[in-house]
């Protein structure tokens, strides 16, 4: 083992990546990134106890598909795994779906990599997210008011996705595998504007001149967002049941304690109920309805309306308030006209 492979070892223990001895499929496209996500778990396999296996799609969308393909079967047969393979008609999908080519190829893939995964028996897809994907992510996100989420994108596990090196960057990974004499392929597309992904990835090497540890930066914010995340996520949850709580029946609501409010305690719990209720969550939503809302929760006990929302008192539990859509009848919650 060397001290690459090492450190990453290291990295991965100190995180508790959730890992447990079995199976693990690696998506490997025969780029940079996936072909070193390769070798390096091969090397790591005994020490981490997993079973590796390949995979690799083909989205049918370049010329040089059929080549990256060869090249992915060459480097199954140099490491002695087993390989799936899949041609995804991406075009097609984003037709009849009315995606991005961008989102149908993603789509596709992973519901492929799910099946393949379930059908082997295993526990984990390994991707080859870098520290520089993790960056790029952000910027995307912000550009599109993702608010406090844009800052954890890409932890390094997620349900089924593994991504062991989302702390390494792009050109330290090429540098190990000219060092253990590995080849790999060229994605001309990358450099493309075609995908907004590939426009951010254009203007950040700019920003890194000017702050060269720009990718570093944002993963120790990403860490501290995520915890003060998990904290907060915690604390609305021990509310739930005696500050707040849902109803999901033929009249979906929330149910909202009367007392006083702060105006961020109750955004994080409007957050939460509406995740429950996969009602829409967006940051300017949020903060309109939490202002408009604590004004009146220790208010008069009547109807009140705030565009297509209503909050009405309960009959049936007088501490209480509705939280709900205006279309549906306040009667329907047990509310006072």
């Amino acid at each position: 083992m060397n001290r690459f492979e090492a450190n990453l070892l290291s990295r991965i223990r100190h995180r508790g990546d959730g890992l447990g001895n079995g199976r693990v499929v690696v998506a490997c496209s025969g780029g940079g990134d996936s072909t070193a996500l390769l070798s390096l778990l091969f090397s790591l396999r005994e020490s981490l106890g997993l079973e590796l296996s390949l995979a690799h799609a083909d989205h049918q969308l370049r010329a040089e598909a059929q080549q990256d393909s060869h090249f992915v079967r060459e480097l199954a047969r140099h490491f002695d795994l087993d390989l799936a393979e899949a041609r995804l008609d991406v075009l097609a999908h984003a037709e009849k779906e009315r995606l991005g080519v961008e989102t149908a190829a993603r789509e596709l893939r992973w519901a492929w990599l799910r099946r393949e995964a379930d059908s082997s028996g295993a526990d984990l897809i390994a991707t080859g997210h870098t520290l520089e994907d993790h960056t790029e992510t952000v910027f995307l996100r912000l550009s599109r008011g993702g608010g406090i989420g844009s800052l954890t994108p890409l932890p390094a596990r997620q349900g089924h996705r593994w991504s062991p090196l989302i702390e390494a960057r792009r050109e330290d990974l090429r540098e190990y595998l000219r060092n253990e004499g590995l080849p790999w392929r060229e994605d001309a597309s990358n450099l493309s504007g075609f995908t907004p992904r590939n426009r951010w990835r254009a203007m950040l090497p700019t920003l890194r001149q000017e702050s060269p540890a720009l990718d570093q930066h944002l993963w120790e914010t990403h860490q501290q967002v995520r915890e003060l995340s998990e904290w907060r996520d915690r604390l609305v949850e021990a509310w739930r049941g005696s500050r707040w709580e849902v109803e999901d029946g033929g009249h979906p609501a929330v149910r909202l304690r009367m007392e006083a409010w702060r105006e961020d305690e109750l955004r994080w719990a409007l957050e939460a109920a509406f995740r429950c209720l996969r009602w829409p969550r967006e940051a300017a939503l949020l903060r309109d309805l939490s202002g408009w809302v604590v004004r009146h929760l220790a208010g008069r006990l009547r109807h009140h309306r705030f565009g297509h929302w209503a909050l009405d008192p309960r009959k049936d539990e007088p501490l209480q308030w509705c939280l709900h859509p205006s279309e549906v009848s306040p009667a329907s919650h047990g509310g006072l006209n």
